[in-house]
Order: C-alpha cells, then structure tokens, then sequence
C-alpha cells in the first residue's frame, strides 16, 4: 500500500503508512518516540521471562514421559510434622542428588492395597416404621412400597400375626424387604417383652411370638403424706400405676377421698422389671403397711399353688372385701348421703339416696363388685345409668354417665374394677359427676358407711406356707417402719424435698 493517510490528532499532519514498517498506535498519532518504543520491547520481554519461569516450576507431564514416573512417590510420615510427598526417579531419570528415602525402602513403605467392601443389598437393611396416629398395616405398606399381596399373605397366617390387626400409635415395626418390596422379615413390638416374629419360608410366612425373660429387682419406698397421696407418692419416685396399685389394695378399709390426714404415711416393697438392664415399668407390690390416722393396715401378697393370689393381712385374712368402697379414683365428694337435701336443680327438699362423686368428664367408673347387669339406659332424672344386682341381697347404681362401657349389655356378667362407664352430666344434673347407690334387699344404705362382705380368708391348708413365705416381707417392712419413725430419716427427707424444690 503506498497511501493510507492517517491523520494525527494533535498537531493534524498525514503520516503516511508504509509497507514493511510497523507502527503502532502511539506512533500513528504522532507522539511515540525511540525511545518510548525502546522501553516498551524491555518490558515485553521482562514479562516473557517471569511466565517462561512460572511454566518451568509447574509439573507439567510431557506425552513421551513413562508411566513408571507417576508411581514413584511416597508419603512420608514425620511424627509433628506435616506429611510430605518425596517423588524417586527411575535411573533413567536420575536427579543430580539422592531422594530423601532409599529406593530399598520404598516397598516396605508402601501399603497394601486395600480390599473392596461389596455394598449393601436391599434385602439387608431394616426399615424401623413407628405406628403414626391413624395408622393401619395397608396405609404403612403402600407409604413404604412394600407388597400388599405380603400384607394380605400374613394376615391369612392368623394365630399370632393377629397382633399386626390390633397396632398401635407408637409401636415399632421393623421390617427387611428385597428390591421389589417382597417382605423376608418383619418383627413387631407387641409390648415391652413380647415381640411377633414373621419370616418368610418356602414361599410362604412362619408367625411365632417370642418373649424375652424380664430381671426382676425389689425396691422399697417410704413416703409421708403432707398434701395428698398422689404428691407424696411422686416424693417417694413411684409411678402412676403402683400409686393406683396401692389404693386398691386399701381402697377396702380406707376412703382415699375423705379419710386421708396430713401425716399419714405408707411403706412398701415392690418389684421392679428391667430388660437388657433397663428398667421398663415398676411390677406388683409384695408387701405394704399403710397408716391412716394413727389406725395401721398391713397387707403381704400371696400366690396360692393353684393360681390364684390376692393380699391378706399377715393373719391370713383377705383384704378384699366383696364391695369396692368407691367407684372412682381421686375423686371428691360434692354430695353425701342425706335423706333431707335440697335438690340443686328442682330446688325443692328431695332425698339424696346416695353419694355424688364429682369427677372430670370422661373419667372411668369402675364396678364395685362381681355382678350382673341388670339395666343399661336412660332412666328420667338419672340421664344414662348402670344398674347391676350382686347376688340376692345386694345391687348398685350408677347415674349420669357420658357413655357406657365396652360391651356393656343387661344380662352381662361384669368383675370387679372393670369398667362399666364414663363420668358425665346427662340427666339432672349441674356439673359432671357420678352418682353411686348401694342397696341391701331394695333398701338405700350409705355406702360411705355401710359394712362392706369380707372375703374368704387364707384356706387352712395354706396358712402355714403363707406365713412360711410372708415372714421375711413382714420383717423388712416393720425395718421400713423403723427407719421411717426416726427423726434422723425425717429430716433427710426434709432436706431431698428441699433439694428437689431447689
């Protein structure tokens, strides 16, 4: 090219452009001088050393490098210092100085290689299911993706795969299935101790319950009753349920409504169940001592050879009465027996014919004693009653019932304790609460008051083994007694409440 004319911005001259000279910008406008253009190559050329010596530090790996020399490194392990990588030359690329490890030494360094652990099949995990409110085996299988013709398969097995159609919130079902959700195993918790095992076999399913012998331990408890029985039960770290077991075993000679007093206290030796060392719930009570109101009631549990078993006094009588004194737990008293009462909601002088047990809705009733039911319904004033007739001379009723118990029916023949009912208000009634008549030969009697039937004693031929079996009971609870009268123990006791209260 012979005429490109570039015009400079700064003095306006046309610089022409000739062939085979190279200028740059600078030039092109007329400011760039020799020695500018001098500078600038020294530049260029300092940083083409710095990035031709950045490359030569780097391990680059050219295409006709051996393979031997990506194997030859070691890690070297240096106690408190950092481990470090020593790469060993093959002699065919030998460094002008030794490695800091010998090559000898290189094969005593170097690990085994470790062995593969193949993964887990399908078929080898468990699957833990806790039973959700609202739970059913279909609704749990088809979460899970497991075969419902399985389901149906070990539900045909009957016997003990029964317990998988009676689940509840809160049990545990593990389960092992293959990859197509076909069950091999599944284990059920049906209580603390006992478990359904279903496996599958033959192309079919073998169900069998296994239980788990429980360790039984004995522990003693000795509590003072300052408020009611139920706080001083939890001072002395018992359960609900042998707090219960205790007032039934009393509940014949001590009206837990009215006759507890500030001072009152309870001794008793009791069995604990553990299973794999861990304490599951607290057993039966062996013995106890209860004293109300300066008044001392003993009571020792004794299992007849035939089976049978129940609590006497350490005399060999039956503290069992035929009659519960109270169809309720932890209840109050909100009417009593008065035959001059002024009714609440008719307001006029009507008979109170018998005790009016004030109660949270829906709390159970219990039958007070073996019987038959001779009413189930609604009856005027008495909103939903249960009326049962205890052979020829007894019968008891009970009034404003929210709903009867499960399978409750006239005619039934119901136990003892079992639950006939629930509290309500139905009928004329102001507040939830029980009414509760005792009748002998069709007349009203107090049941506050009334002499309660005693039950059969200890059976002669029994009485020596009883009193064989009972005499190390009697002497540790007298012990339990003694320690309990001690001021010492007393005032120990003052200080752990303090303690908890802290």
């Amino acid at each position: 090219m012979h005429g490109i004319l570039l015009h400079s911005k700064n003095k306006g001259l046309d610089v022409p452009y000739k062939s085979g000279v190279r200028y740059d910008y600078n030039v092109a406008w007329g400011t760039a001088t020799k020695k500018n253009r001098r500078r600038k190559w020294l530049m260029r050329g300092g940083l083409c050393l710095v990035a031709l010596f950045a490359l030569s530090t780097l391990p680059i790996k050219f295409p006709f490098q051996k393979k031997a020399d990506e194997t030859n490194s070691v890690v070297v392990a240096i106690p408190g210092v950092r481990s470090t990588t020593t790469h060993i030359p093959n002699s065919e690329h030998r460094l002008p100085f030794e490695p800091a490890v010998p090559q000898s030494n290189v094969d005593e360094l170097a690990t085994e290689p470790v062995e593969k652990i193949p993964p887990l099949k399908t078929e080898d995990i468990w699957r833990t299911l806790t039973v959700s409110p609202g739970d059913n085996l279909s609704l749990i299988f088809s979460r899970e993706g497991l075969s419902k013709r399985d389901l149906h398969t070990v539900l045909q097995l009957g016997g003990a795969a029964k317990n998988l159609t009676r689940i509840k919130p809160g049990q545990i079902i593990r389960v092992r299935a293959d990859d197509n959700g076909h069950i091999i195993e599944l284990v059920q918790e049906v209580d603390y101790l006992t478990s359904l095992h279903i496996e599958s076999s033959d192309n079919s399913y073998v169900a069998e319950l296994v239980e788990i012998e429980p360790v039984i331990r004995t522990r003693t408890a000795v509590a003072t009753i300052e408020n009611s029985l139920y706080l001083a039960g939890q001072t002395a770290r018992l359960s609900d349920r042998t707090i219960m077991a205790l007032t039934e075993i009393f509940g014949w000679d001590v009206d837990f409504v009215l006759d507890i007093r500030r001072g009152d206290r309870f001794s008793l030796i009791f069995e604990e169940i553990y299973k794999d060392n861990e304490k599951i719930r607290e057993g039966r009570i062996l013995a106890a001592d209860f004293v109300n109101q300066n008044r001392q009631l003993r009571a020792v549990y004794y299992e007849h050879d035939d089976g049978h078993h129940g609590y006497y006094t350490d005399q060999g009588k039956a503290m069992r009465r035929a009659f519960l004194r109270t169809p309720v737990n932890f209840s109050r008293i909100s009417s009593k027996f008065n035959l001059k009462r002024k009714h609440p909601v008719l307001n006029k002088i009507r008979a109170h014919k018998g005790v009016d047990y004030a109660a949270p809705h829906g709390t159970p009733i219990r039958a007070t004693a073996n019987g038959k039911i001779q009413f189930v319904g609604t009856k005027g004033g008495y909103g939903k009653t249960v009326i049962m007739q205890h052979g020829d001379k007894y019968s008891t009723l009970y009034a404003h019932l929210s709903r009867f118990g499960s399978g409750v029916k006239r005619g039934k023949r119901v136990e003892q304790g079992q639950t006939i009912g629930f509290v309500g208000k139905t009928g004329l009634a102001t507040g939830p609460h029980l009414h509760y008549e005792f009748r002998v030969n069709g007349v009203h009697r107090n049941p506050l008051t009334v002499d309660l039937p005693q039950a059969l004693p200890i059976e002669r031929k029994y009485l020596d083994d009883f009193k064989r079996k009972s005499a190390p009971l009697i002497a540790e609870l007298e012990a339990l007694e003694t320690k309990h009268a001690d001021p010492r123990y007393l005032a120990s006791t003052e200080e752990n409440k303090a303690d908890t209260a802290n």
